[in-house]
């Protein structure tokens, strides 16, 4: 795609427009620019320039800007998230901010205009800080000549642009410019900020109904719990910012709302969610005890057959627990504890598949699962079925560690770090395996799906995956993958999960690393979409439709409407 034409900065401003953009080629220059000036020297009309011509289609990449927060009245926690929701991340705090833009090595480029104007510029100061120290990351910040934290920025010697000085205008084009615009001018926005909402941070209704973003500095700069509508509100972060209606806003807060919180507030946020596209049906939230919240949530499994009504529950330090689907109590948990957990799958017969953080699957039972009894437990000594896939797929893989699993009462998926993706199935006592790259870069979920034919005499296996492309296929082993995914987006996927729904057919659930999860009905291509806030580890869906998202925060089940 060819790039479009730049036009020039206004009111002489060329030679200025020509250094920031020789300042983003460069790949020895320091990674933070600093625009400063007194006031109404035209800082942010110069920044507006790049921004403008730098966020279209077709902007080479070295001239692309990625990220635009305009910092005038905002706090560090209200700008990180505008910035999380213009670069795909889920992130609720400046920390999360950090690490996920650390962690994804593309080139990216952010402005902040006004930083001088901020509610509290001091600790928007550490946000650019702690970003300015990672190579494929480049701030441009403003800020007004005189303001402290410009000298605080300095101590990482960036390159500055005081615009106050001559060798930044062209003298003979900024006449030029103001005889061909006389009334135009360069002078910054000094309008004072609209006044702050001075409601009642307690009024569920108000809160749910008022300006979001104005809530959000509030609940930010207020000491008060305000009946547990504070820390909800912050938990849910930039989700509950966007433009939504009433109803679906008080959902979200609804699902971030902790046990410790006011016991009329459930009732006042579910009345007030009654419009929405979903019921909350349960929620589990980061300290809860009534009935104990289930830790981080790294997979998920539904179960079946065997472990009908169960929902498998992984965490970050390697421990599987087993909880009722239809409240969130507690069922137990698995006896080893599996270091690094990445997947989940639960089996027909009570085994459950945990792929570990090092590639390998492992076999384990729960402790209510079914064993075999008498002379079936005499002659049944050896391994499972499933047991003698994962055996396979673990010698085939010693090369290619997984990076996920899925399984059905039939067939093994695993993939790798390459794209490609593996189906494992017993016919008799023949086992076959089959290759197919389906994405560029790795393979982060799958799931299986076993459809029944027309005539219900058989089922067809679908795997499912996604992928760091952004992509979501489908593959039916044995046949060809379809060229064009089931979905794009501009952001990794991180779950999967899929079922044939009591009432609905097949569904799809779809977990991307920008909070969103998407609730596929696929024999129709309705969605139906949630953010709880924090970022989505992982999804399970349940044959009678109801849909489990888990977070590191919040476990949540949904019923869609």
């Amino acid at each position: 795609m060819t790039e479009q034409i730049w036009g020039r900065p206004a009111a002489g401003r060329e030679p200025a427009g020509v250094a920031l953009l020789a300042w983003l080629a460069d790949p020895a220059a320091p990674r933070l620019c600093l625009v400063t000036g007194n006031k109404d020297c035209g800082k942010s009309a110069l920044l507006a320039w790049l921004v403008a011509h730098g966020s279209r289609p077709g902007t080479r990449p070295q001239r692309r800007v990625h990220g635009f927060a305009p910092l005038a009245d905002q706090t560090v926690t209200t700008a990180a998230w505008t910035l999380s929701e213009q670069l795909s991340v889920a992130a609720r705090t400046p920390g999360e901010l950090v690490r996920a833009l650390s962690a994804d090595m593309r080139r990216t480029v952010l402005v902040l205009p006004d930083l001088h104007a901020a509610k509290d510029p001091e600790p928007l100061s550490d946000l650019v800080l702690h970003l300015a120290r990672h190579d494929h990351i480049r701030l441009v910040v403003e800020v007004r000549t005189g303001c402290h934290e410009a000298s605080s920025l300095m101590t990482l010697g960036p390159a500055v642009m005081d615009l106050d000085d001559g060798q930044w205008t062209d003298s003979a084009r900024k006449a030029a410019w103001s005889d061909v615009a006389p009334g135009s001018s360069t002078v910054e926005c000094d309008d004072a900020p609209p006044g702050e909402w001075a409601g009642d941070l307690n009024d569920v209704a108000a809160v749910c109904t008022s300006d979001p973003w104005q809530i959000s500095r509030r609940y930010e700069q207020s000491e008060e719990a305000h009946g547990g509508l504070r820390p909800a509100w912050l938990r849910a972060g930039a989700s509950l910012t966007r433009d939504q209606a009433a109803a679906d806003r008080a959902l979200t807060l609804l699902a971030a709302l902790g046990d410790e919180a006011d016991p009329r507030l459930p009732e006042q946020l579910s009345s007030l969610a009654s419009g929405a596209a979903w019921r909350l049906v349960w929620r589990r939230v980061r300290g809860d005890i009534r009935p104990p919240w289930p830790g981080p949530a790294r997979a998920l499994a539904a179960g079946h057959t065997a472990l009908e009504g169960s929902l498998l529950v992984a965490d970050h330090r390697g421990t599987v627990r087993v909880i009722d689907a239809r409240d969130g109590a507690s069922q137990g948990r698995l006896p080893s504890l599996i270091d690094g957990v990445c997947s989940v799958s639960a089996c027909p017969d009570g085994t459950v598949l945990v792929l570990d953080g090092h590639g390998r699957l492992h076999t384990q039972r729960t402790p209510s699962g079914p064993k075999p009894t008498g002379i079936r437990a005499l002659l049944d000594d050896g391994p499972s079925p499933m047991e003698r896939l994962v055996e396979v797929a673990n010698n085939l893989l010693q090369d290619h560690p997984a990076t996920a699993a899925a399984s059905s009462e039939s067939l093994l998926a695993m993939a790798d770090g390459h794209g490609s993706v593996r189906a494992y199935a017993l016919e008799g006592n023949q086992e076959w395996h089959r290759t197919v790259q389906l994405h560029t870069g790795g393979v982060t979920a799958l799931a299986v799906l076993e459809l029944p034919t027309a005539d219900g005499s058989e089922r067809v296996p679908l795997i499912y995956s996604g992928g760091i492309d952004g992509h979501v296929r489908v593959w039916q082993p044995g046949a060809d993958p379809l060229d064009t995914p089931v979905a794009v987006r501009e952001c990794p996927v991180t779950a999967l999960d899929a079922v044939h729904a009591t009432e609905s057919g097949p569904v799809l659930a779809i977990a991307w690393a920008d909070g969103l999860v998407e609730y596929v009905i696929l024999d129709t291509g309705q969605v139906h979409a949630f953010r709880p806030g924090p970022p989505v580890q992982a999804v399970a869906l349940h044959h009678d439709g109801l849909l489990v998202v888990g977070t590191d925060e919040t476990l949540v089940c949904l019923q869609p409407m």
